[in-house]
């Protein structure tokens, strides 16, 4: 530990909203995925012991990272920076593709997606990254952090482009996730707003360099426009019928009739449907209030630590999730281009729901040591 912190217990709301939303999680996640589990492999528990599987070793993982002194993961940040470059590389050459996308690695019967390690591995980084920079340029102490100049955080933005543009190349939706931690991560540690204004227009400029590169890319928008004109809105158009007919207290859970062949896959980025579908609106905003007590917590973290590596780590989580949370809702109800962002917790995902537990185990350490 550092600077005489004492250690204390982890925050127990922080903790006890996680095990609900993985819980929760597990309810729907079974009921939207039962029958086609039973359609595509004779077993309505497929997905479910799948998921619960993920979600045990998540839950397990979380609880060691969260015993362990977050400073201990300081020294690794640029290795692990530098691992999630590799993993995404090796994507690009010997990467296995499902239903179109080129987005995991196997090794023996274990299959997962760099691209979930490249967000914990990219928050890491530059937390230790602009913390450096901030005790070079403050090394009496925690004050002067607003003051950190914006071309010294330049440098952390330009050395994140390569894995944006890695993890881009087959998967846009992690790739604009992973700008966006980077961007709030630096707008935090210099709120300068006139001179984030031109950050922001020319990251606007390379993401739209980066959309015209694929022809694919530029059609979700003309979809997102009249999605009922395309054969690709299909998806989108079932989903919002799900929404529609949930009216205020849903169908009841288990009961949805979207789920039954009409949305395709509907246990992975549109599941947020299935839920307003079977929960209806009352349901769904106990749903989005878990997730705003959880956003709460990083907050509350994130402002009551003195260390700025540890401020900075709950800040880039907060970051993560308030971003996916926000973008999954709004692809599922046509507020934005589908981007097939999952809903964290809830959308099934293996891979996605262990590292999105280790990084609630980063925020658990960081929040028993506290001031």
């Amino acid at each position: 530990m550092t600077g005489g912190q004492k250690k204390h217990g982890w925050d127990a709301t922080l903790f006890t909203v996680i095990l609900l939303l993985v819980v929760i999680g597990l309810v729907i996640l079974y009921s939207s995925s039962a029958y086609n589990g039973q359609v595509k492999f004779q077993d309505r528990f497929y997905y479910l012991k799948k998921q619960g599987f993920a979600a045990f070793v998540g839950i397990l993982g979380m609880c060691i990272v969260a015993k362990i002194d977050y400073h201990f993961w300081r020294p690794f940040a640029i290795s692990g920076y530098g691992l999630a470059m590799l993993l995404s590389t090796a994507v690009l050459f010997v990467g296995d593709e499902y239903n179109g996308s080129k987005r995991w690695l196997s090794f023996g019967p274990v299959s997962f997606q760099p691209s979930e390690y490249a967000k914990v591995a990219v928050i890491v980084f530059l937390a230790y990254l602009i913390s450096k920079i901030a005790e070079k340029k403050f090394s009496g102490g925690g004050g002067g952090r607003s003051e950190i100049k914006l071309r010294f955080l330049l440098t952390a933005m330009v050395s994140v482009l390569p894995i944006v543009a890695l993890v881009g190349s087959n998967n846009l939706s992690t790739a604009i996730i992973i700008l966006g931690i980077a961007v709030i991560l630096i707008f935090v540690a210099s709120p300068a707003y006139r001179q984030f204004i031109w950050m922001c227009v020319a990251g606007a400029g390379f993401m739209t360099i980066f959309l015209a590169l694929e022809s694919y890319r530029l059609e979700r928008l003309a979809i997102w426009k009249n999605p009922e004109k395309y054969e690709k809105g299909y998806q989108t158009l079932q989903g919002l019928y799900a929404i529609g007919s949930g009216g205020l207290f849903g169908t009841g859970l288990g009961n949805s009739v979207q789920k039954l062949g009409f949305l395709p896959e509907a246990q992975n980025d549109m599941i947020f449907s299935i839920i307003c579908e079977e929960l209806g609106l009352v349901g769904t905003i106990l749903i989005v209030l878990l997730f705003l007590i959880l956003i709460w917590r990083f907050f509350s973290i994130a402002s009551h630590t003195r260390d700025y590596f540890g401020s900075l780590l709950v800040t880039g989580v907060m970051g993560h999730m308030m971003i996916q949370i926000l973008l999954n809702i709004a692809v599922v109800t046509n507020t934005i281009p589908n981007t097939g962002i999952t809903l964290p917790f809830i959308s099934y995902g293996g891979t996605s729901i262990v590292f999105l537990l280790l990084e609630m185990g980063l925020v658990l350490s960081v929040s028993s040591l506290i001031e």
